[in-house]
């Protein structure tokens, strides 16, 4: 291949948010504005199956990804938009990776035990599976760089290590996935505790909010010692401003309703184009982003599947 391949995803569990586009999103639209990549990026649907869902939103929210996408800047003419589950070799690929990889070795890795903790009555063999699929997703297409946040990084060296064996065992090809890392690949919650994240309540901001709910949002944002969250955002989405804010700290006379104020402002009008973009997208030309890009990455997931097979001695 002439060109690096990328692959990333993210979970079909509702609409993004600044977190998801400072983490990944950003990194995305990067990468597939450098001719050097060949860029892939999926709706993570079945790994959201691994965590209680809501089964009448359950699509919508998956077409909402691919709204946000599209609205972001990520454009089908030069990346494969596609959703997860529409290729099911991803799935036929982690069965093979599930041959080479121990139980153990899943159960140890910190994102099993952090949501173990979480959902304790949700143990299932999805979510013990989960970096084995994540593997399947990323070497389905080969890819050389997978942009994700720095929380992932225990599952792409699992990755790394799934195509380890299988280069030694059988003689595969899979390069060792690294990953890209983006200027925001950590973007704290609202709440002062964490990072941002959909599955919390009040911790992040939306993509499609308008400008008063960014404000109400960012109005029960704490100025305690957790402040330095605050900070982080302003240093992402204003950053002429820290050395300001941070000398008004230092003083104790920082004014924290203009900071947020300020930070409102910048945000939405980041946010903006995008949401104005995102009202002109149609149902049917979400549907034939949907339905092509499937076709596209199935194009390369077969032949992967194939020579998996091949290799591992299936008949094929």
């Amino acid at each position: 291949m002439s060109k690096t391949r990328i692959l990333s995803g993210i979970r079909s569990s509702g609409r993004l948010h600044i977190g998801n586009y400072l983490g990944a999103v950003k990194g995305m639209l990067a990468l597939q504005e450098d001719s050097a990549y060949e860029t892939y990026y999926m709706v993570a649907d079945l790994h959201a199956l691994t965590t209680p869902y809501d089964k009448e939103k359950f699509a919508e929210e998956t077409r909402s990804v691919i709204k946000d996408y599209l609205a972001a800047g990520l454009d089908p003419e030069k990346s494969v938009l596609f959703v997860q589950s529409q290729v099911p070799e991803h799935v036929e690929l982690a069965y093979y990776f599930s041959t080479v990889t121990t139980l153990a070795k899943m159960t140890h890795l910190p994102t099993y035990k952090e949501k173990v903790k979480q959902l304790p009555d949700h143990v299932t063999m999805a979510l013990v599976n989960y970096p084995v699929l994540m593997a399947a997703d990323i070497l389905a297409y080969k890819a050389g760089l997978v942009p994700v946040g720095i929380d992932q990084e225990p599952h792409l060296e699992a990755a790394r290590e799934i195509a380890r064996r299988m280069n030694a065992d059988f003689g595969t090809d899979f390069p060792e996935p690294k990953r890209f890392a983006t200027k925001g690949e950590y973007v704290p919650s609202l709440s002062g505790e964490g990072k941002m994240s959909k599955s919390v309540e009040g911790s992040y901001i939306l993509l499609t909010d308008g400008l008063d709910e960014i404000r109400a949002k960012l109005a029960k944002a704490p100025t305690d010692e957790r402040v330095s969250n605050l900070f982080k955002l302003v240093e992402l989405f204003k950053h002429e401003r820290m050395e300001y804010y941070a000398a008004g700290q230092k003083r104790g006379d920082i004014r924290y309703s203009e900071l947020k104020e300020e930070l409102s402002l910048a945000i939405y009008e980041e946010l903006k184009p995008m949401q104005e973009k995102r009202n002109k997208l149609t149902d049917e030309y979400i549907d034939e982003v949907i339905k092509k890009g499937a076709e596209r990455a199935r194009k390369v997931a077969v032949e992967t599947v194939r020579e998996v097979k091949e290799k591992m001695g299936i008949l094929v």
